[in-house]
């Protein structure tokens, strides 16, 4: 009689229901909060002492929460192994030029399904902050990618690496990291991050170097959003669609395949 295989946590399901539960504490918080400020006009929701104590309070619950159920040492869930510091220079080129195209997506999808004005407003607060472009570049470039890879190159691909595939791993992982984000407009370079992100786990077990990268991700948003006016007026925004297009493709395939060449690969046998 053949013994039913181990599973290690989280499978996807579990996966699934950490995620959720990490959203449902931010929002039965949040929720309410919002409809105050809805209808007494006051502005409790973006209360910089709330935002700190309830990211703190649920990240840290979270990570406990699954460290225990892991039941794995530190080093096991939030591996940091060796590797080689080059491979962020193809990184940042890769999502820069992805950026470039994913851009065209977007503006097929929003002419499709146009997002509300509301939609927009809320999306934008979060590359604004209390202490100016500091607080942002705190939050955004430095803060979001340790919390957010810490769960999903972490805690969600520590199990799904070692339940399953490598690919359904790395693309279950960009799923439900597109997902978490409850942005549509958003999914597609989400999602893409996640793939790229997850490959970089996989191939060198380092945790680190997905916070990195997608801190460097983040970073290009937000040096995007303000400083847009300078950047649309170098000579590469000032030539042809056509032309950005091809560069960047040509640019995000030559850095993918050094993404691969510099990364090393995962050895058999090694967590």
């Amino acid at each position: 009689m053949n013994e039913p295989k181990l599973k290690y946590y989280p499978t996807i399901m579990g996966a699934i229901h950490l995620v959720v539960l990490y959203i449902f504490i931010q929002t039965i918080v949040d929720f309410p909060l919002a409809l105050l400020d809805y209808y007494k006009g006051t502005d409790y929701l973006y209360n910089p002492f709330k935002k700190i104590a309830l990211g703190v309070g649920s990240t840290v619950f979270i990570f406990y929460y699954a460290y225990r159920r892991a039941g794995v040492t530190l080093n096991e869930l939030f591996p940091s192994k060796s590797f080689n510091v080059l491979v962020l220079i193809p990184v940042t080129f890769f999502l820069w030029a992805a950026h470039n195209l994913i851009g065209e997506v977007n503006f097929a999808l929003d002419k499709i399904l146009p997002p509300p004005p509301w939609f927009m407003e809320l999306f934008n607060k979060i590359f604004e902050s209390d202490y100016g472009i500091y607080g942002a570049i705190l939050k955004v470039v430095i803060m979001a990618p340790v919390i957010e890879e810490l769960i999903f190159r972490g805690v969600i691909m520590h199990g799904l690496m070692r339940n399953y595939s490598g690919f359904t791993a790395v693309f279950v992982s960009a799923l439900m990291f597109a997902l978490f984000h409850l942005n549509p407009w958003q999914f597609p370079a989400t999602f893409i991050l996640g793939l790229v992100l997850g490959i970089l786990m996989v191939r060198t077990r380092n945790i680190f170097l997905c916070i990195l990268g997608h801190a460097i991700n983040n970073g290009l948003v937000l040096i995007s959003i303000a400083y847009w006016d300078e950047i649309e007026k170098t000579f590469f925004f000032q030539s042809s669609k056509s032309n950005q297009l091809i560069i960047s493709a040509v640019i995000a395939t030559a850095a993918l395949a050094l993404i691969f060449l510099l990364s090393r690969p995962r050895k058999a046998g090694r967590n």
